[in-house]
């Protein structure tokens, strides 16, 4: 299965935090930013991407503490293409969305 293909089945497959993060971020919800979820860069997928700010917003569940060496191989490779990338536990998105959009507010130095 090529990237885009992947890309679009994990779209129709996102997580229960994934859900919620992104019904806060759609439409330009969030800061009247545009964000795309599930984009493909280089071999990797990016959970959800904001070009304006060249920002990549990356959910991680219980997993990420078992993938670390591939979680820091897939940043790097993402940060070659300019990318700040900004990581945040499912266990945040689900204790508190508010704040995890209002400590987005302040890591992009909105008001």
């Amino acid at each position: 299965m090529d990237r885009v293909s992947f890309a679009r089945q994990l779209r129709k497959s996102q997580s229960d935090a994934e859900t919620i993060f992104w019904q806060k971020i759609r439409s330009r919800r969030f800061c009247r930013l545009k964000f795309k979820r599930q984009v493909p860069i280089d071999k990797y997928i990016a959970d959800f991407v904001c070009e304006h700010e060249k920002l990549i917003i990356e959910l991680d569940g219980h997993q990420h503490n078992e993938n670390i060496a591939y979680d820091d191989a897939r940043t790097e490779i993402m940060q070659r293409y300019d990318y700040r990338i900004w990581r945040i536990r499912n266990e945040d998105i689900y204790d508190d969305v508010d704040q995890v959009l209002y400590d987005m507010k302040q890591f992009l130095g909105q008001k």
